[in-house]
């Protein structure tokens, strides 16, 4: 096993995984109360064929058009399949759900209509080679949509508290980073364009939230 394949979910083993696949179906209500409004504004108005990298347990299923999208997903960990599927079911609609991890997305070159991120760029291993997958897989014009937490404002005591839970975080929490500038990620990676909306989520250590679209060249 590589190092990098060693850190995936933050190197958790089968029984961790499980175990966070469960509370993940049982207990991502509280996140949806705050989280659902941004994604139906955002994916309301999907067609064609989606990629969502890292969906869990298909908390953002409920949000996407019944008819119209061909979805894929991509998920590092196996033990979520069973609470996506069921999920899937119930709202009608049809998933093909693939092992893997946003750093190697099962498509060809300029094949995807828009690729869906939620809550899963700050555990990605290697967040840059995630954002260059992505366009690399989308359509000309296609679009990346994305709700993710990210780092406090360096220099206040927000930003340090961050830095500091991190290596006991990112092992409870599937490799998440609190502290990653996943906005500064974002706005490099060489998309046409972004369009970021902040907001505050009500969780203290990754109060810091974006939404929005970025956009890849249409030339």
């Amino acid at each position: 096993m590589s190092a990098r394949e060693n850190r995936i979910c933050g190197g958790a083993g089968p029984v961790r995984l499980r175990g966070f696949a469960w509370v993940m179906a049982r207990f991502g209500k509280k996140t949806e109360k705050y989280l659902a409004g941004y994604k139906t504004r955002l994916f309301s108005g999907l067609s064609g064929t989606v990629l969502e990298i890292g969906p869990g347990a298909g908390a953002n299923l409920k949000h996407l058009p019944r008819t119209g999208v061909h979805w894929t997903g991509v998920e590092p960990n196996p033990f979520m399949r069973q609470h996506l599927e069921k999920e899937a079911a119930q709202v009608g609609i049809e998933a093909d759900l693939r092992l893997g991890t946003g750093e190697s997305l099962p498509a060809d070159n300029a094949t995807i209509d828009a690729v869906i991120s939620t809550l899963v760029l700050c555990s990605v291993v290697d967040q840059d080679r995630v954002l260059q997958e992505v366009l690399r897989v989308l359509k000309p014009g296609g679009r990346f949509l994305f709700i993710e937490h990210v780092a406090a404002r360096r220099g206040t005591w927000l930003r340090r508290i961050q830095g500091f839970l991190r290596p006991l975080w990112s092992r409870m929490g599937d490799g998440c980073h609190p502290d990653r500038e996943t906005r500064a990620a974002l706005e490099r990676a060489g998309f046409a364009s972004v369009e970021i909306e902040e907001f505050d989520a009500p969780i203290p250590v990754v109060r810091p939230h974006i939404a929005g679209t970025a956009v890849k060249s249409a030339a």
